[in-house]
């Protein structure tokens, strides 16, 4: 086999785990889980470059911690401003607070 045709598998490979990744990430977005309220679209926008939605149906947390928790991926490099975390601790104590009686899939 040719340098060239391994290498042209080897992309397209890469091509495929793509396109099947992002897929399932706006699968994610658009999971009924997620209602539509304040801070959803920035949370949607912001958080799924990194990470998957099990991370939110997992942690049930109040405002404060949800805070914490987003003042922690500041420290590793997120541009958010203070509005916007407000707006997703927000939204997330509601959608995932202690109370909020989901589980995760």
């Amino acid at each position: 086999m040719s340098l060239h045709r391994v290498f042209f598998l080897f992309s397209l490979s890469g091509l495929l785990i793509g396109f099947m990744a992002g897929g399932k990430l706006a699968q994610s977005a658009e999971d009924p889980a997620f209602p539509d309220g304040p801070g959803k679209d920035v949370l949607m926008s912001r958080c799924f470059q990194c990470h998957n939605d099990r991370i939110w149906r997992n942690l049930h947390q109040d405002k404060t911690a949800w805070e914490g928790v987003l003042y922690r991926m500041m420290g590793r490099g997120a541009l958010w401003t203070d509005d916007e975390i407000e707006s997703m601790a927000t939204y997330l104590s509601t959608v995932f607070g202690p109370t909020s009686g989901k589980t995760s899939k």
